[in-house]
């Protein structure tokens, strides 16, 4: 088998020593859940715009490689994909898309299953186009729902992993799993967990919820949770869905864009330890390469 960690370390040595400008320190955040159904892609859309508001370049890429929709929670369709730079048809650079939103987005390779199915060729090959994501500030990736390994080896590449839920008894039973399987299988002492209670009808809903996933997860799992905040039940979501267009663009001043503005906020003033970017999210993605 080639060896890709000594490909990957000759790609980004030459970046730092000259050939190209230093990498900089690029956030990753992994935005997953339990269940489908929870707005996932609602929040790492709006999510994503709300950082750009605060002047942050942001990239959101699409990691659900089945049924890939961040575009078209945008109302974008996208000529090309990740399939295609995949399959080197085209690169990296040829396939972000600007948006009217202030947010670039890398459509996800819909059609193609798994990462841990490329050939040595196809991995080197995407190893290489994925350094052309690091002049972001935050990359944030939509993964798919559910605890496939696709899901898990995004998480465990990025710097930290928002888990999205709502008061639904399903959806909290959901998010316990995928962090339960987080807490067993991903092995990455610096991944920050974090917990988004979306849809809520109040403030102590949300804290309900909230403290019976952390207190469950302090109790059996003995790991860390942190409460990063709740996105409110407002019809603004729901027409959005239906214009395919963000809420935070069809109403800024509705109470979910005003929720997730104070998210980004706080993810901004929370303790970040800075990550070595795009090089190590490529390294963890690929198994230690």
């Amino acid at each position: 088998m080639t060896d890709q960690a000594e490909q990957l370390r000759e790609i980004m040595k030459g970046r730092q020593n000259g050939d190209d400008e230093p990498e900089k320190k690029t956030r990753i955040i992994a935005v997953s859940s339990g269940k489908g159904g929870v707005g996932k892609t609602n929040i790492s859309v709006n999510l994503a715009i709300a950082y750009a508001q605060l002047g942050k370049k942001v990239i959101v890429l699409d990691a659900d490689l089945g049924l890939a929709n961040v575009n078209v929670a945008l109302g974008i369709i996208p000529k090309h994909n990740l399939y295609h730079v995949i399959r080197k048809q085209k690169t990296m650079r040829d396939i972000i898309m600007n948006t009217s939103y202030g947010i670039q987005i890398v459509a996800g390779a819909s059609g193609f299953s798994k990462i841990a199915n490329l050939t040595d060729e196809e991995r080197t090959g995407f190893i290489k186009e994925m350094s052309e994501l690091s002049s972001a500030d935050i990359i944030i990736i939509d993964t798919s729902a559910g605890v496939s390994q696709n899901v898990l080896s995004f998480i465990a590449a990025a710097d930290d992993a928002i888990i999205v839920t709502t008061p639904e008894p399903t959806a909290i039973t959901d998010a316990y799993g995928i962090i339960k399987i987080i807490a067993t299988e991903v092995e990455n002492s610096s991944l920050s967990i974090k917990l988004i209670v979306n849809r809520v009808k109040s403030v102590t809903e949300a804290k309900k919820v909230s403290e019976r996933v952390i207190s469950i997860a302090g109790q059996f799992l003995n790991l860390k949770v942190d409460y990063l905040g709740y996105v409110y039940d407002d019809p603004t979501v729901s027409a959005s869905v239906i214009k395919q267009r963000p809420f935070m663009a069809v109403d800024p001043g509705c109470k979910a864009a005003i929720c997730l503005n104070h998210i980004a906020s706080r993810l901004e003033k929370v303790e970040y330890k800075e990550g070595g970017g795009v090089s190590r999210f490529i390294k963890k993605l690929f198994g230690g390469v």
